[in-house]
């Protein structure tokens, strides 16, 4: 059985965390995003498996990465989300030098309320970008509220992001850039922790169709009117060029996948971006691993054997992806400052 979550509103790490040899390991986000503001962004990568969290695990081990594990409502119920929560708990054993925060990622109202009941989430992101202004407001607030109550962040959405990823879908002509004139006020009413913008991203593995890139004006904006406020960014994935092809050569018709530009991610993770979402990338390494041993070792049908090779490249994606978020070798200055 998992260990109760915290009953209170005491932020004290010991109160709201398991601690496993007087260092606290899943942590709140807020203490994650006040480390990293202005120096670097925390990758926040979404799961599904047991072979993902143990690359996720190896990777930021590897590099000295504090980072993120993003829960799904599509993640929770395609096995069982006390299923999943029982790997991540039992990958806490296996690298007990890792330093971690649990995130729903693109939760609605009710998912919100679930996961803040069950005591085992440091953030939860409520999505009600679709909303008008004020509703948006008013939904966030009431599950601020609720978070709060039990210690626990909350991640809202202002502006509206473009593409398909699980069940979240917006055609790139409804899809609207944050106002910056927008968001001291949203964040005031809503008392939301961290701010999703729409920077000129989008979810999905098909981002953009020529030269577009980050709106680096809306995000020293933002930052400007909310200074020390963390920024997140969504639909994060590069979409790795060589991935894409190795996946073609192996079978897959993925044609004009395109994604953010690594330099630009960069930048972004100085100027207030604390907190980058990434899951399309996990999905393209898992893709080209699995096509390519189809291809290369027909005659095998043992699902291990794949999954090892997937673990090994997953980790040495997220090497890379510590690199690009400015994230590796941070474990240790963490630790010193929890």
């Amino acid at each position: 059985m998992l260990p109760p979550g915290p009953q209170t509103g005491n932020e004290d790490l010991q109160s709201h965390q398991q601690i496993h040899k007087g260092i606290p390991m899943i942590v709140p986000t807020k203490s994650l995003f006040s480390h990293a503001y202005g120096k670097y962004a925390v990758g926040a990568y979404n799961i599904n498996n047991a072979e993902q969290i143990m690359g996720l695990f190896r990777g930021n081990m590897d590099s000295k990465a504090p980072f993120i594990v993003q829960l799904s409502k599509g993640a929770r119920s395609y096995t069982s989300k006390v299923l999943l929560e029982a790997m991540i708990r039992a990958a806490e054993e296996i690298f007990p030098d890792a330093i971690f925060a649990v995130h729903l990622d693109h939760g609605d109202e009710q998912t919100c309320y679930d996961c803040v009941e069950s005591g085992f989430y440091s953030s939860v992101m409520i999505d009600a970008s679709a909303e008008d202004f004020d509703e948006n407001i008013a939904i966030t607030k009431r599950v601020v509220d609720a978070a709060h109550a039990k210690g626990i962040s909350v991640e809202a959405e202002l502006g509206k992001l473009g593409g398909v990823e699980e069940h979240v879908s917006v055609d790139e002509s409804d899809a609207k850039l944050t106002d910056p004139k927008q968001v001291q006020e949203f964040v005031e009413r809503s008392g939301c922790d961290s701010l999703a913008c729409a920077i000129g991203t989008s979810h999905g593995a098909y981002k953009f169709t020529g030269g577009q890139g980050l709106h680096f004006e809306v995000i020293e904006e933002i930052a400007r009117r909310l200074p020390g406020f963390p920024m997140v960014m969504h639909g994060s994935s590069s979409v790795p060029q060589d991935e894409v092809e190795r996946i073609n050569a192996a079978g897959g018709k993925m044609k004009g996948a395109k994604g953010v530009d690594e330099a630009q991610i960069t930048r972004a993770s100085t100027m207030g971006v604390t907190k980058v979402n990434i899951d399309t990338d996990g999905r393209l390494v898992w893709c080209r691993v699995h096509r390519e041993c189809f291809r290369d070792d027909p005659e095998v049908f043992d699902l291990r054997p794949a999954g090892k090779v997937f673990m090994a490249e997953y980790a040495k994606y997220i090497v890379h992806k510590s690199d690009v978020l400015g994230s590796a070798g941070q474990l240790d200055s963490l630790r010193a400052s929890l």
